[in-house]
């Protein structure tokens, strides 16, 4: 099955995955895709029904880090397992992104408008899933399993384990419940072994209806609570509301509890990066995690009832493994890979087009949904000033950025948007006439940086033209950033930046070159510093988890170079909020605090209709527009993905929001 939203950073939802080369809330649309050249994955043939074996091993530059969960992080390797190993849900996204019920889960569902003591309406759901769904280990899937998914990732409990718990964050009763005042959530009801109902919070303070994504309110997946918290615990419902029963307290240190430096332990994060008798329910069970190899190994799930369309998987075993971008294709030839998808590098591109022209490969073509990207923290150090983000934005040749990496294979975009984007297609026009396209000026770059203050050197005197500009700040700007001197009780911040890229990374290199080693850089005052690690080590930072390690929650990389793939659904409110609750929950990992964005992205989902394209359209491009003065990120480029596979693969069909993990259930191997 699909994406179905485990985002909220809790495990309901998804918004957009990051990754390091080529891919975080919630997300659905039922606009279509553009996407010449690929057509809609169909079923196997019933009458010439393949035979199940054979293995196939699925390559990717973006290194898995061993949490498959969604919940503390989303990296993009790892939500792709996610998707082979737990599938079921109430709503996905199909082959064309639109969101649907999964029929093959949900047997019966209802809405409606229910009257709330404080004089408004809620809008309610009754679901009711089908008695033949089992998790890997043979238990039944029930109502309750669904209900302890938001229970769980909704609770204090949750929070104490360093994540977001805002799972349930649009259901009635949800502040009382993640806030420790009951143990009740009161708009989440058990009423059967199969049925169960959610009561989305109609409160007009709230501003949760009308929602445009509306459907993926309910959009949730089952929890196996046994393995997150050991025995003795269960859900119930006495009449007021589910709830968890047993030991469930932030108190119980076995299935929450800090070490004395800081780290967090006990069953929840067993589960998190547990992968031995992992129990699941997609099409596929972990069969092993190789930490050192970054490699997964898995197998045919058995018990799985199919997907939305009834399609069970063929391939017996998917070994999905790090694809060192030096000798992948080396790897490819040799038949110990045999496919990679989402190539983005126009040389790569090119190299799998030549394989493919040898015969024993094919290759796959597809317009991105995602760009990628320039990410700044934005409340501390340098690029706490929009006029330092711009002037980055004006050191670097995005045009010849693009031109280079992708080789004739993408373009620049000024935003956060995606060349396959149905909204960006509408609107390139209008994006055209509004949008700053910070083209490649080493005087501009001066310019914004002299307004805004960096006049000075290390010593409090004028700039002298050359080496390391510095800006006089109040104390509160400073912080506790290394790059501050204090000259006369005054304090001075240097313009440097410190930068973060993950290893292996073809994209970071070209940066570095382009950007951090640039003379014009250098030419500007401004410094750039580089460091280098794996992916799951920059995710910790970006997201500052000091649950995996205090030192991750130290503010310490202002630049990040990553990118974002977004699901069929665009739904960035809260991505920007102010609200030191939310920020503390996982949200805003920009640290960007500006009203005007922030408003623009709940507007542009928030009050309109579900079905109003055109609303939902002109509100998107105000959004844009905003984003490209407020400047966050620097877009890189959107570009054209290939996916190359082995000749063997059957059914290979594609799209940009239908990838090859999605597609694997209709696949198989030829003899």
């Amino acid at each position: 099955m699909k994406k179905f939203f485990a985002l909220l950073l809790a495990a309901l939802m998804v918004f957009a995955v990051v990754a390091c080369t080529p891919t975080e809330k919630p997300d659905p649309t039922d606009n279509p895709v553009t996407d010449p050249g690929t057509t809609d994955p169909t079923p196997v043939p019933g009458n010439d029904e393949p035979k199940v074996g054979g293995q196939i091993v699925i390559g990717d530059s973006t290194e898995l880090t061993g949490d498959f969960t969604g919940v503390w992080m989303n990296g993009a390797a790892d939500a792709n397992i996610r998707a082979m190993i737990n599938s079921v849900g109430t709503v996905l996204s199909n082959q064309s992104g639109e969101y649907i019920w999964d029929e093959s889960v949900v047997a019966e569902h209802t809405s409606e408008m229910v009257a709330n003591e404080g004089g408004w309406e809620d809008k309610v759901y009754t679901i009711k899933i089908h008695n033949d769904l089992v998790w890997s280990n043979g238990d039944p899937i029930t109502a309750k399993d669904f209900v302890a998914r938001v229970l769980l990732f909704s609770s204090p409990v949750i929070v104490a384990a360093d994540a977001a718990g805002s799972a349930g964050m649009y259901y009635v009763g949800y502040d009382a419940f993640n806030g420790g005042e009951t143990n009740v959530f009161s708009g989440v009801r058990l009423i059967d072994e199969y049925t169960f109902s959610i009561a989305i919070n109609g409160n007009p303070e709230k501003g949760y209806i009308p929602y445009y994504y509306d459907l993926t309110y309910v959009g949730i997946s089952p929890c196996h609570l046994k393995s997150w918290l050991g025995e003795g615990f269960d859900v119930a419902d006495d009449g007021e509301g589910a709830y968890i029963t047993g030991n469930f307290t932030t108190e119980n240190t076995d299935i929450v509890r800090k070490t004395d430096d800081g780290r967090i332990e006990g069953t929840i994060m067993d589960e998190r990066f547990g992968t031995e008798n992992k129990v699941s329910c997609g099409p596929y069970n972990l069969k092993y995690y190789d930490t050192a190899a970054k490699e997964a190994v898995l197998e045919l799930n058995p018990l799985y009832k199919g997907n939305f369309e009834g399609q069970k998987p063929h391939i017996q075993t998917v070994i999905y493994t790090l694809a060192d971008t030096a000798t992948q294709f080396d790897a490819l030839r040799s038949g110990r890979i045999d496919v990679l998808t989402g190539l983005t590098d126009g040389s790569e591109i090119n190299t799998a087009l030549d394989i493919a022209a040898e015969g024993n490969f094919k290759t796959y073509d597809y317009l991105r949904n995602g760009y990628g990207k320039l990410m700044f923290q934005c409340d501390f150090g340098p690029t706490q000033f929009k006029a330092v983000r711009h002037a980055i934005a004006y050191l670097l040749d995005r045009n010849q950025f693009a031109d280079t990496f992708t080789e004739g294979f993408g373009s620049v975009v000024h935003g956060p948007y995606g060349l396959a984007m149905w909204m960006y297609q509408e609107s390139e026009e209008e994006l055209a006439d509004k949008l700053e396209t910070y083209a490649y000026s080493l005087d501009k770059a001066k310019e914004v940086l002299e307004a805004d203050g960096w006049v000075y050197n290390a010593d409090g005197t004028a700039y002298s033209g050359t080496g390391t500009r510095y800006k006089k700040v109040t104390d509160e700007e400073a912080g506790t950033y290394q790059h501050v001197v204090e000259v006369n009780g005054e304090k001075y911040m240097g313009l440097i930046i410190d930068w973060c890229s993950s290893t292996g990374n073809p994209v970071s290199e070209l940066i570095d070159t382009m950007l951090a080693k640039g003379e014009q850089t250098a030419a500007a005052g401004m410094v750039i510093n580089r460091a280098t690690m794996d992916f799951g080590e920059l995710l910790n930072y970006m997201e500052r988890k000091s649950g995996v390690d205090p030192k991750y929650g130290v503010p310490t990389y202002g630049m990040y170079n990553l990118a974002t793939n977004f699901y069929a659904a665009y739904d960035m409110s809260y991505n920007w909020t102010s609200d030191p609750d939310l920020v503390a929950l996982g949200w805003n990992t920009n640290f960007c605090f500006d009203e005007a964005l922030d408003k623009a992205s709940m507007d542009m989902v928030y009050g309109i209709e579900p079905g109003d394209n055109e609303a939902y359209r002109a509100k998107w491009v105000e959004y844009i527009d905003i984003w490209n003065d407020v400047l966050p990120e620097i877009p890189l480029y959107s570009n054209e993905y290939y996916d190359i596979y082995n000749a063997k693969i059957q059914n290979y069909e594609v799209n940009p929001l239908w990838s090859c993990t999605d597609q694997i259930v209709y696949m198989w191997i030829a003899e």
